[in-house]
């Protein structure tokens, strides 16, 4: 028997389908989605329980205050006739009653009563069908001849008025249900309102009579449209309101979680690398001192040809250690309190240490006057940020240029301060990697002067901005938090 033989090969997913398996999660648009449903769902819910309560309400109270009219005619015709009070309109609307049943009336004041009654009846206003029903339910009377004699079954509103002998009760239709006893002589144009109003005996206890009203109201309709639309249009716009205040918060919110995620990454980052250079700092240190001790010792015994060697080996143990005090600074942590620092003097210290490099390299200053203001940060940080920056807009001008420092804005709570020169600028993709550790255009430079400014300017609430154009020069923008006595001033973590 064959044995095929056996794999150990474990396959390994690309890393295109492992970026794509591993989407980070979007809090902003998972709450975009969620919260729009579920406002959607509970005010198109309220929209429904408010429309289905002012609809129901509006008929009810309609339907009541028709009983009431229908109740009232039947008793002030009864009264008119001079009608014992033991009989009521109901026991005399059925014609078939005329007979034996009612011999101790009159019956003339009978026919009256009912003639007057139905004649109020027959001029409602709105109405397009008036049926009335006896207790077996056969029509005794209607607005449409066809149907008078005619006995309905299976009408089940008709069944629970009488069952439930209830004193009004009304029903919003369309037009579009039809039975047996809706012969409109005038159909309704859009929908109706159905009444059935009880007519009760003398003791209240049997219904002798059920009137059935068939209504188009349309001022009551146009009512009710015009309380559904807004209704509609206060809930769309409430919800609206709700949906897109709390999706401002959270956005807010999202962004400051970005803010202090990329923070927390960022100081992760340069725990981490300020660790490892300060591990690889220790191993360098002690064998280029010792480079540096020997090729002195070189120089000071040897003045052949080789001393030209000798003086690059220094050169370039100098600089190799220059760097490494440079990494140690741009990633050690900077906590150091925040505490008022005058910006004019600041600035003026640092322009005065580079008062003879700008000279020798042809660059004038102009400084416009500042405002005697004081700001959140330490002055030796500060100073340091303002170096960084002088030294690099001094290298961009090696032809010689212009240096200005002006403010741009100034209000109570913030000043923006703009350094320009004239110098060779940057490209786009310059500009995107300015800020990111150990990119340098600089020939020999270590790519850590913009990274420290960006990290002192966020350190104590400030913001540097870079823009430039190749051949026209760079403008640096620094947002700088001023200090006010009456706020108590915390360390920022």
């Amino acid at each position: 028997m064959d044995i095929p033989p056996r794999s150990d090969t474990i396959e390994v997913p690309a890393c295109s389908e492992l970026a794509t398996s591993r989407r980070p999660f979007d809090l902003l648009r998972w709450y975009a989605w969620v919260s729009l449903a579920i406002i959607v769902s509970v005010a198109a819910g309220l929209g429904l329980i408010s429309s289905r309560f002012i609809i129901d309400e509006s008929v009810e109270r309609d339907a009541l205050l028709t009983a009431q009219f229908i109740t009232s005619i039947a008793d002030a015709e009864v009264r008119h006739v001079s009608i014992p009070n033991v009989r009521t309109m109901g026991e005399l609307l059925d014609p078939r009653n005329d007979g034996n049943n009612l011999l101790d009336l009159d019956p003339d004041a009978r026919r009256r009563a009912r003639g007057e009654f139905l004649d109020h009846i027959a001029h409602l206003p709105d109405m397009l069908l008036v049926n009335i029903y006896a207790p077996d339910r056969t029509v005794i009377w209607s607005t449409n001849p066809a149907l008078v004699g005619k006995l309905i079954e299976g009408d089940a509103d008709l069944e629970r008025a009488f069952d439930y002998r209830m004193r009004v009760a009304a029903s919003y239709q369309g037009v579009d249900q039809v039975r047996a006893e809706r012969k409109f002589v005038a159909p309704p144009e859009q929908l109706f309102i159905e009444n059935y109003i009880p007519l009760f005996t003398a003791d209240g206890e049997q219904v002798t009579a059920m009137v059935e009203i068939y209504k188009e109201p349309h001022d009551l309709i146009g009512r009710i449209e015009r309380g559904l639309v807004l209704i509609w249009l206060a809930i769309a716009v409430g919800a609206g309101l709700v949906y897109f205040g709390l999706y401002g918060i959270m956005h807010r919110a999202a962004r400051l979680l970005a803010v202090q995620q990329k923070r927390l990454v960022n100081n992760e980052t340069y725990v981490a690398l300020g660790e490892v250079s300060s591990a690889v700092a220790h191993s360098l240190r002690n064998p280029l001192a010792n480079i540096r001790s020997s090729a002195e010792l070189a120089q000071a015994f040897d003045d052949g040809p080789a001393q030209r060697n000798v003086n690059e080996i220094i050169s370039q143990v100098d600089r190799m250690s220059q760097w490494i005090r440079q990494m140690l600074q741009s990633l050690r942590p900077i906590d150091d309190e925040a505490v008022a620092v005058d910006l004019p003097q600041a600035l003026q210290d640092s322009l005065q240490a580079y008062a003879v490099p700008l000279a020798r390299g042809g660059v004038s200053l102009d400084l416009q006057a500042l405002p005697a203001v004081q700001i959140l940060g330490h002055p030796a940080l500060l100073r340091q940020v303002f170096s960084s920056l002088i030294a690099n807009a001094l290298e961009a001008m090696e032809q010689g240029g212009r240096l200005r420092v002006e403010v741009v804005r100034h209000d109570r709570r913030s000043l923006i301060l703009r350094l320009c020169d004239n110098g060779k600028g940057m490209s786009e993709a310059q500009q995107r990697m300015a800020f990111r550790p150990f990119f340098t255009t600089k020939q020999g430079g270590l790519g850590v002067g913009l990274v420290l400014v960006k990290r002192i300017m966020e350190r104590f609430g400030g913001t540097v901005r870079l823009s430039s154009r190749e051949g026209l020069g760079t403008r640096v923008s620094l947002a700088f938090r001023l200090f006010n006595a009456s706020e108590k001033i915390r360390k920022r973590s």
